[in-house]
């Protein structure tokens, strides 16, 4: 019951700070339409081993409807194209980057391919997901929301081609069907239910091995079946203007034979004319024993299996889960585009009071900003100890280049990420890092 004070207590703080944060996601307000037909000679450096790179990647952009492709052919010394790119029927779909209809928070809005910062909701359950957080790895899959104003639905499934994630939150607006519809901020109170299952067989056991050194078997601490989560939420709309919105709202979540937790958040955007975008979010979060926030996030799909690079220690997402205390957290974020030429977002979570548990989130984009100069970078890391120090916790790319004419990028590529590890009978049995760099030419024509 003390627990459940304090959170109502922290809502009525909120309400009264009237602070807030991006309900978009990043990605969203980065984007810029335009028609790219891009396309390149490079070298690829992976683990040590060296690839001759051809890529075309172009992009396009009809009003709501987007198509973004990505093929890439890595040839070794031999002319041999690289074992394990193009070998299944899912690897061909890895050419289709995605396609979508409209963006985040529209009407309609549909995307297939890969999932880059997908979420349900508010993000307790699900946010800032990635289905494809390296290359080898890239999955196709699909978000598909509506929105009839009374009543509406979100929709997530990580991989077309076997079983991955998926998730669905329903919502509604009680209040419009009402003569208070048009009642300023009650009118738009919305109230939603979640659900999100990880339909992989190992989602909800908990891997733990101190010793193990593939190809032995597993070892099984306990757990079994798919692991799920559910969710209740609610949000009040404090402004709702075309330039300037903010949500007040609170969430619960179960993860089923675990834990629970809930939340309170005030989020914030403003979009002045195009010349500045802002965001920014603030959460309290009550987490009971065995229960993680924003539980499948950029770097799932890596830590439904953990595995160090020594090899030696191993330990999946659900054995994190199960060994988790009650603690009371926090999260925040915040998101800056200046005439959409330089763009950066940052988001940290962390427990009150607790070292190394932190999660941390970063995105930089200068497209425009040094004349001749392209930058960008992504980082993502959790069990934050060293905030910049990489290791087996981490996802980085970054990309620095140079415009020796307009149509002409000359640029080098780095990624921090990580691979599939098989044992014999080729198996997977977790994961393990992997770098990769990638100097190339690309040709880009925007029309």
């Amino acid at each position: 019951m003390h627990t459940y004070k304090r959170l109502i207590g922290s809502l009525v703080v909120l309400m009264a700070l009237s602070l807030s944060a991006s309900g978009q996601g990043s990605s969203d307000i980065m984007k810029v339409q335009q028609q790219t037909m891009a396309g390149g000679l490079g070298v690829t450096v992976i683990d040590g081993e060296m690839y001759y790179l051809f890529n075309l990647s172009p992009e396009f952009s009809f009003g709501k409807l987007g198509l973004g492709l990505d093929l890439n052919l890595r040839f070794n010394k031999e002319g041999k194209i690289r074992p394990g790119e193009y070998e299944k029927f899912g690897d061909y779909l890895r050419i289709i980057r995605y396609v979508r209809w409209g963006k985040k928070g529209d009407g309609l809005y549909i995307k297939a391919g890969v999932l880059d910062y997908s979420r349900l909701g508010h993000g307790f359950i699900m946010y800032n997901y990635r289905n494809s957080a390296s290359y080898d790895l890239r999955k196709t899959g699909i978000e598909f929301d509506m929105d009839f104003e009374k009543f509406g639905f979100e929709t997530v499934y990580s991989d077309l081609a076997k079983a991955g994630l998926v998730g669905f939150r329903g919502y509604v607006r009680p209040l419009m069907f009402t003569s208070m519809a048009s009642v300023p901020i009650i009118g738009g109170i919305e109230v939603g239910a979640t659900f999100a299952t990880d339909l992989n067989d190992n989602s909800k056991k908990t891997f733990a091995n101190s010793t193990l050194l593939p190809p032995q078997p597993l070892a099984t601490a306990g757990g079994s079946g798919k692991l799920s989560i559910v969710g209740v939420d609610v949000g009040l709309p404090i402004v709702s203007l075309s330039s300037f919105n903010s949500t007040l709202y609170a969430d619960y979540a179960q993860i089923t034979g675990f834990g629970n937790g809930a939340v309170v958040g005030i989020n914030f955007n403003f979009s002045g004319m195009g010349l500045l975008t802002i965001g920014a979010k603030y959460e309290r979060r009550f987490l009971g024993d065995e229960f993680l926030p924003s539980y499948f996030d950029a770097l799932y799909e890596r830590d439904r299996f953990v595995l160090s690079d020594s090899g030696k220690t191993f330990a999946s997402k659900a054995a994190l889960l199960a060994s988790a205390k009650k603690t009371e957290g926090y999260y925040g974020e915040l998101l800056i585009s200046i005439l959409n030429t330089f763009n950066i977002v940052g988001g940290y979570q962390a427990p009150v009071g607790v070292p190394n548990q932190g999660v941390f989130h970063a995105e930089l984009q200068t497209p425009a900003v040094v004349p001749q100069i392209v930058f960008g970078a992504g980082f993502d890391k959790r069990n934050i100890g060293p905030v910049f120090k990489l290791d087996e916790n981490s996802i980085l790319y970054a990309e620095l280049g140079y415009k020796p004419m307009p149509y002409m990028v000359v640029s080098m590529l780095y990624q921090w990420t990580f691979a599939e590890k098989k044992d014999l009978a080729g198996n997977v049995v977790g994961y393990e890092t992997q770098k990769r760099v990638e100097p190339k030419v690309r040709f880009v024509f925007n029309f």
